[in-house]
């Protein structure tokens, strides 16, 4: 499921009251289950409620507001109303909001992971992590507000200067996914706010409590009402609100290829900018020249961070045949030593998947690539839960198994070897995805030939962490429109405007 799925029951049983872990909170505060629209907490009225609950136990963590259209339509009528007050403030103005927001967050950061570890699964450590992540884009976007400047250009009429400057596009529609619940809403919202956007934003159902505590530091950051909103509940026709409103006029969205598709033939009518991050399925290619034990390290890390739930992990790794066999030996033994359990507790490196289907899926997929000729390495101990799916590497996997085209959100690997770089190369780019690609070499001259053709937004050469807030992050064919992060990603929440001036 994706960014655009409503919540379902989990396969496991309801224990009703209180979660154990909410004590650990040291500021109860953060914790919140009403929407936030127009600078108030709306929904406490509600009978209509959802459940958030803990994937690796089961247990209730809150239940939250199921607002709906009409919720939508009132975030729209508050951002539209916020605008032209926050357009207008000079950039500076902007940035200490986003400054002040940058702080809190940072001041939060323990009690903000533990509700990411709670409501979506992931080990703690990851979460403390992507909470100093999605921290660091508040404090980018606080310095690039400042940065929007005026171009001059070069009369080509007589009597006329002329300049080209940015405008903040308007109400900023954000959908963001269960997979990283704080960093892809800092990474959006705060590039619009930056750019004098206001902000409507939907959060995944799986996952609302990181979005609504951020809220409340917003709040708290004095940011006015209005121009920062959160609606939860069902994200149909939340969505569909959002994408039919001509007064929203870009929609950011981060998820399945799939939905995206629905969300830009839906926004077509409204002529919205789109900016789109959407399905992934990397390649790794393991060159014989490696150093071994390096690219096994990279594997791991390109594998099973977020327990394989996550678009940038290398679901397809390619190793050249002279040292397959070596790799796969060092590779499984990594991977069966990995510590699967809850999130909360010490030392797990492989939490639960964030739904039912999720498993079954990537079962489904280990099933497909064996009866297809795969070998499976590891995996085979018994789960430890029922969203669990215990590391696993297939090797001599087809490129006809579904593994090897559908995009993979477990930790399952999937090896195959490879003789040519041609061969390989040709092989990576065999899909309709273009998110990111691995690559492990000691030549020098082939990293460079592998930048210019994996056709892939984002390349990566013996290494894998490469995100952050001042790159560009986006993919090419069906993974995504635009860019994130970076100087791009706050020009895309703007327009160009054009000026000239007679000076006779």
């Amino acid at each position: 499921m994706d960014a655009m799925t409503q919540a379902t029951a989990f396969a496991v049983p309801t224990i009703a009251g209180v979660h154990p872990a909410l004590s650990r909170l040291q500021d109860p505060r953060l914790l919140r289950e009403m929407a936030y629209i127009d600078g108030r907490w709306i929904g406490a009225e509600l009978d209509n409620r959802f459940e958030v609950r803990d994937p690796a136990s089961g247990l209730i963590v809150a239940h939250v507001a199921h607002l709906g259209s009409d919720g939508a339509a009132q975030a729209v009528d508050a951002a539209a109303g916020a605008l032209p007050a926050w357009k207008a403030l000079l950039p500076q103005e902007r940035a200490a909001y986003l400054r002040t927001w940058y702080e809190l967050i940072c001041e939060a950061r323990e009690d903000l992971a533990l509700l990411m570890t709670l409501e979506q699964g992931k080990p703690l450590a990851e979460s403390l992590g992507e909470i100093s992540y999605a921290a660091s884009f508040v404090e980018w976007y606080a310095e690039e507000a400042k940065r929007l400047n005026v171009e001059s250009v070069t009369s080509h009429l007589p009597g006329a200067e002329m300049f080209v400057r940015r405008e903040a596009l308007g109400v900023a529609a954000l959908l963001t996914p269960w997979n990283f619940p704080s960093a892809m809403l800092t990474r959006k919202a705060a590039a619009a706010l930056a750019a004098g956007c206001t902000v409507v934003a939907h959060p995944s159902s799986y996952t609302p409590l990181s979005a609504l505590a951020l809220a409340e530091l917003a709040e708290r950051a004095g940011i006015p009402a209005g121009v920062f909103n959160i609606v939860t509940g069902d994200a149909e026709p939340i969505a569909n609100r959002f994408c039919d409103d001509e007064r929203v006029r870009v929609v950011s969205f981060t998820g399945s290829t799939e939905i995206g598709r629905k969300i830009a033939a839906r926004c077509a009518g409204t002529m919205k900018r789109l900016v789109m991050e959407l399905g992934g399925h990397a390649p790794l290619l393991v060159f014989d020249d490696a150093n071994l034990d390096k690219a096994v390290e990279i594997a791991m890390a390109a594998k099973f961070a977020t327990s394989g739930q996550d678009c940038l992990a290398a679901n397809r790794i390619y190793v050249q045949r002279s040292i397959y066999e070596d790799f796969c030996e060092a590779y499984g033994k990594r991977i069966a030593a990995l510590k699967v359990g809850p999130g909360l507790e010490a030392d797990t490196e492989i939490g639960p998947l964030m739904h039912a289907n999720a498993a079954s899926k990537a079962q489904a997929q280990i099933d497909d690539a064996v009866t297809r000729g795969a070998r499976q390495v590891t995996g085979a101990a018994a789960s430890v839960g029922p969203l669990y799916v215990m590391p696993t590497l297939l090797a001599d996997v087809p490129d006809e198994a579904l593994i090897m085209s559908e995009e993979t959100f477990a930790p399952v690997a999937a090896v195959t070897p490879f003789d040519t770089e041609e061969e390989v190369v040709s092989r990576a780019n065999a899909t309709e995805y273009g998110l990111v690609a691995y690559v492990v070499t000691e030549n020098g001259a082939r990293a460079l030939r592998l930048g210019r053709a994996l056709d892939y937004g984002m390349v990566a050469v013996n290494r894998v962490k490469i995100t952050g807030a001042p790159i560009p992050f986006g993919g090419m064919k069906q993974s995504g429109v635009g860019r994130e992060g970076s100087r791009h990603g706050l020009e895309a929440f703007t327009d160009l405007k054009y000026l000239c001036l007679d000076i006779n």
